[in-house]
């Protein structure tokens, strides 16, 4: 094939490869986009993304595989990078991306922000989803000190720990047995929050397939939502991870849940499809 662009964007260190099928079919597979994810023998992200044409009222449709092929709902930090590409082609300050959980607006605000759309929070339990019917707000899942977490879906599953402490959390090690835990018949995105204020939190994610990122939008939604939820902080919130900060709102009127943060292109290049195998 000829060499095909791509860009490598991140959103606080959540990073992405992005591929532009909207001209062309491009021939891709789980494995083939698990292969370029791969940080030693491809080009490495966090999630691998796909632009595609949108139809009926969406700007442009965003694929999102996770780094072993599988897709996902929801990423958002990569609505952001996908929104900042279509409104600079266009210049316009309102994009609507498309994806497999829905329409989600995109605004672009003073100083490189845009400002992202996540549609409602689904807190019932066969919406996150969950294994059997049980309290969203309380779930039976622990981990040595680790227990009672409140899970939400964001277009893809999270469950949320509220921890006294963050950096006592052994999250890499937890994480893994708490991602496929029985409960989690899809997996799940598990968030470690520290409330450091009513407006303020800290906030570390073991993502689904990816492992330790250093930025989760979703997962910054779903965490507000449930610190919210539990009466630990307000709806407008400041979620410090360790790639930077967002501010979250979950939106009284509607349920939404609002993201703003930045974007930043790290680098360009061009792939050779046919050296990552079907």
């Amino acid at each position: 094939m000829t060499p095909l662009p791509f860009r490598k964007m991140h959103g606080l260190g959540n990073d992405f490869v992005v591929l532009d099928a909207r001209t062309q079919d491009l021939p891709m597979t789980p494995a083939r986009a698990a292969a370029i994810a791969d940080r030693r023998f491809g080009v490495g992200c966090d999630q691998f993304i796909v632009m595609e044409p949108g139809l009926d009222g969406a700007d442009v449709f965003m694929r999102i595989r996770n780094p072993d092929g599988s897709e996902a709902g929801a990423c958002g930090n990569a609505t952001r990078c996908i929104a900042s590409l279509v409104a600079a082609e266009g210049g316009r300050d309102r994009v609507v991306v498309r994806t497999i959980a829905g329409d989600l607006p995109v605004e672009a605000l003073p100083g490189g922000l845009f400002r992202a759309d996540m549609g409602p929070a689904r807190l019932g339990w066969q919406d996150v989803p969950l294994a059997r019917e049980m309290d969203t707000l309380h779930l039976p899942l622990g981990r040595g000190v680790l227990a009672d977490p409140a899970a939400c879906s964001m277009g893809n599953p999270h469950a949320t720990f509220f921890v006294p402490d963050l950096d006592a959390v052994p999250v890499a090690e937890v994480g893994p047995s708490l991602e496929h835990d029985p409960i989690f018949p899809e997996r799940a995105n598990i968030g470690f929050a520290q409330v450091l204020s009513p407006e303020h939190i800290r906030l570390v994610i073991w993502e689904r397939s990816a492992g330790l990122t250093l930025a989760c939008g979703s997962g910054a939604c779903a965490a507000v939502v449930n610190t919210a939820r539990r009466g630990l902080t307000g709806r407008r919130v400041r979620v410090t991870l360790p790639g930077g900060d967002l501010v979250i709102e979950w939106r009284e009127a509607d349920g939404h849940v609002l993201m703003t943060g930045p974007v930043a292109t790290a680098f360009t290049g061009t792939l050779d499809l046919d050296a990552y195998p079907l």
